[in-house]
């Protein structure tokens, strides 16, 4: 029987995301979790991402607060999704980008016409 979501979320999307995610080489998050670890179980860790997002039941872990250094001196606060919140994040990415991109390319025209 085939299981009804609220959300149609695609699991070849997921598995297209957590590509970019692992080609894109990131550290870690606040869960130490690294790409290598994600993948000792990989067909569970995104089932349950696709499963949580396409039920409408996910939620994301905090970020990891690293401090980096700025060219002038002192420091700015970079924050480090875990690897399943930049999956579930490319997930969203890979939908809602191709629907808005478009239209604020166009209203971004529009703005620059009239000025």
């Amino acid at each position: 029987m085939k299981e009804t979501k609220p959300f149609n979320i695609s699991k070849r999307v997921v598995m297209t995301a957590y590509e970019k995610v692992k080609a894109n080489k990131g550290t870690y998050g606040v869960d130490e979790q690294s790409i290598d670890d994600f993948e000792k179980k990989l067909k569970n860790n995104l089932y349950k991402i696709w499963n949580r997002m396409s039920s409408g039941s996910y939620f994301s872990k905090p970020v990891k607060a690293v401090a980096i250094p700025k060219k002038n001196g002192g420091t700015r606060i970079l924050g480090i999704p875990t690897v399943q919140d930049r999956i579930a994040q490319m997930v969203a990415k890979l939908y809602f980008e191709p629907q808005v991109e478009p239209k604020s390319l166009s209203s971004q025209y529009q703005k620059v016409r009239l000025f």
